[in-house]
């Protein structure tokens, strides 16, 4: 009740807030994410014959909520559930490109290097933060894991914050630059896809729906 997820109902019984109701919205929708994405990111393993992420973010780091691995023997090695430093793949850029200014400025200063390409440079990592936000997509050029490269587009929700980010790694003999300027279209078409369909689905639109229902029936 001190928390506010229980309301005391006089004389001696408890309701359920909206703040616990909310909760167990932010829990659903987690898993809407993952289902809605899993056929996007199956067609877009298929398009581009790499390994697809989905992350979100959480702090500093990027967390791998789902993967659709590619059947070539050589591929870039992670899993679902593991963390990255956000600052070093292109799905943890995708995300924090489209945080507030104030706050990447000052990350900016506190920047650790996975590899000798990392990039720390307060000024060169703000150049790239603004450079993935004209663009609308993220590179990793061998910034996490050496010979790994990486493309990734953000995903937003209804009300146009980065929720999350839909990406595609593999080794750079494959994923040289001109190719993965190629594949920035089907990589951006499917994070909008997934906005839109999230944006629907999300949270947002759900507490959206009940409060404008809630009216109606005042």
């Amino acid at each position: 009740m001190d928390e506010r997820y229980v309301v005391r109902v006089p004389p001696a019984s408890y309701t359920v807030s909206i703040k616990l109701w909310e909760l167990g919205s932010a829990a659903l929708w987690s898993f809407d994410l993952r289902r809605h994405a899993d056929a996007l990111m199956e067609a877009l393993m298929q398009s581009t014959g790499e390994s697809v992420h989905l992350s979100v973010l959480d702090g500093r780091e990027v967390v791998y909520v789902h993967k659709v691995e590619c059947p070539n023997p050589i591929r870039a090695y992670s899993q679902i559930g593991g963390r990255a430093q956000a600052h070093c793949v292109a799905t943890g850029k995708a995300m924090l490109a489209f945080r507030n200014p104030q706050w990447f400025a000052e990350i900016a200063h506190d920047l650790t290097a996975a590899t000798p390409r990392t990039i720390t440079d307060p000024d060169g990592f703000q150049q790239e933060m603004q450079r993935v936000r004209r663009a609308g997509y993220a590179i990793n050029r061998g910034e996490w894991r050496p010979g790994v490269n990486g493309l990734a587009a953000p995903i937003f929700d209804g009300t146009g914050a980065v929720i999350a980010a839909i990406g595609i790694s593999g080794p750079d003999t494959r994923l040289r630059m001109a190719r993965l300027r190629d594949l920035t279209t089907p990589v951006r078409e499917a994070a909008e896809q997934l906005s839109t369909e999230l944006g629907e689905i999300g949270p947002h639109a759900s507490l959206m729906r009940v409060t404008n229902h809630w009216g109606a029936l005042g």
